[in-house]
């Protein structure tokens, strides 16, 4: 974004200066004030609209401070728009969950992951055995919005059957797909890591291990010992499900069609919208009066009226009339317009975001801290510090990840420090630290695809704040200082005398 070509023209008189320490603090600091007063004022209500009336007005704070230093509101409206743009595969997959959900509800793919999860799973371990069924997985397809999207979900309603802790399933969930999205080769934060810092990428994993595992077993150990004894009693509330909606196999076609396009590499937009319209196919095929009944069309032709039951689903989730009350909260739900708030979120965080990067705001906080650091276990915490900032204000993954490779690398570098070194130190702050913060597009992401606030859950996601500790504590034991290598000079003959 900084390579916006400036029009002059409608910038002030003398040309752009650099942001002073002052302006870079103005927004960040007017952010900070207003989204606490949006915590206090309206509770989990503040996602529904103040957090990003919020955003929105930081985001004309940035830009003013922007204008002030010169720089044209053309080339600030050109950073928000292509932040906005950068955005967008983000938002499809946001819409495409919303639309799985509810033909997931209606084909019986989320009552089936319920009723088979409650007869496998041991209360007493629950949480670890989630945490760790979804590292598996995110390790095998290298996407947390996948595993949450799919896995998660079907977890969360497993854990409000056995009367389980939603915010901790939710914890564990998120600590799973996390290690995921760290570790695997294929995830693309792990590849935009390696990327931005120069470092080669199976290097990067062997490297990110190190800190990964024990992060993931002490998490492990944690949501173990936070599963209590129980005399918990399936058969109650299998009988429920058995009595009030149809349970088959064939109901994880959709789930097993999302693994295989992942595991193929295909956009995860492609493979959870497929999966949505699966879910769909077999609602129509598995149990056509229901999707019938769920139209509300008796004066349509059946065809007409099965397409409109889907088309609804897809559009604006499942109602569940069973009349059970525990499944109908369960299955009621789902649709792309459950995703609209979260959309409306993510978009003004980008544009707050993209002035904030574009202004240079945030390089200019940082430049002063990387100065004063001289030890590697200090540049270490620095770029943690830096990762997570970033998370904070600009509100992007995948800017928090980029951010760091491009501020830190020559500093790596003067400092004798190899690349793998600073992708792995990203990939252990930025990466994993982004759905802890409420307006970050990965915090909103995970609160409206599990249904839990984000404030409720961040306590629980050990793995996710464990990884940047455990970062810094490396350091400062100087374990795993990775020292680049110094290319052998080659040897010559001497000259002649």
């Amino acid at each position: 974004m900084n390579d916006i070509v400036h029009d002059d023209s409608a910038a002030p008189q003398g040309g752009p200066t650099a942001p002073s320490l002052v302006d870079a603090l103005i927004p960040c600091i007017a952010l900070v004030i207003l989204l606490s007063f949006s915590f206090v004022l309206f509770g989990n209500d503040a996602s529904s609209g103040p957090n990003q009336v919020a955003l929105l007005f930081c985001g004309i704070v940035a830009a003013s401070v922007a204008y002030k230093n010169g720089l044209p509101w053309a080339g600030i409206r050109q950073a928000v728009t292509e932040g906005i743009a950068a955005g967008l595969p983000a938002i499809l997959i946001l819409l495409a969950v919303g639309a799985l959900i509810g033909t997931w509800a209606m084909s019986g793919t989320i009552v089936s992951m319920v009723y088979f999860g409650i007869k496998l799973l041991n209360p007493t371990y629950f949480y670890a055995t989630a945490a760790l069924v979804c590292a598996v997985v995110a390790f095998s397809i290298g996407s947390s919005w996948t595993v949450a999207g799919t896995i998660g979900i079907g977890l969360m309603g497993v854990a409000a059957n056995m009367g389980l802790s939603p915010a901790i399933t939710a914890g564990a969930v998120i600590s799973g797909a996390y290690f995921g999205d760290k570790a695997s080769p294929l995830s693309d934060t792990v590849n935009l890591a390696t990327a931005t810092a120069g470092s080669d990428i199976y290097g990067h994993i062997r490297e990110s291990l190190w800190t990964s595992i024990p992060a993931l077993l002490i998490s492990l150990l944690l949501f173990a010992l936070l599963g209590q004894p129980t005399d918990f009693d399936a058969t109650g509330a299998l009988a429920k499900i058995d009595g009030t909606v149809s349970v088959s196999l064939w109901s994880f076609l959709p789930l097993l069609l999302v693994f295989l396009f992942s595991l193929f590499r295909l956009p995860p937009f492609v493979a959870i919208f497929a999966g949505a319209l699966a879910g769909a196919l077999v609602a129509v095929l598995h149990d056509p009066e229901n999707v019938a009944t769920f139209a509300a069309a008796p004066d349509l032709p059946l065809g007409l009226a099965l397409f409109k039951g889907a088309w609804s689903a897809l559009a604006n989730g499942y109602i569940s009339t069973t009349g059970e009350k525990s499944i109908d909260l369960i299955l009621t739900r789902g649709g792309m317009s459950s995703m609209m708030n979260t959309v409306w979120l993510i978009i003004t965080a980008l544009a707050f975001g993209a002035v904030v990067e574009y202004a240079g705001l945030l390089k200019r906080l940082v430049e002063p801290l990387v100065a004063r650091t001289k030890s590697a276990a200090g540049l270490i915490s620095t770029v943690v510090g830096t990762s997570i900032l970033s998370n904070l204000i600009t509100s992007d993954q995948y800017i928090s990840v980029a951010i760091p490779g491009r501020v830190f690398g020559p500093t790596f570098a003067s400092r004798g420090l190899a690349p793998v070194m600073l992708s792995r130190v990203v990939g252990d702050s930025a990466t994993v630290t982004s759905p802890l913060v409420p307006w970050n597009s990965c915090g909103a992401y995970m609160a409206a695809t599990l249904g839990i606030p984000t404030a409720a859950y961040a306590g629980f996601c050990f793995f996710n704040i464990l990884s940047p500790l455990l970062a810094v504590a490396f350091g400062f034991l100087g374990w795993r200082i990775v020292r680049a290598k110094v290319p052998e000079a080659r040897q010559t003959s001497p000259a002649p005398a």
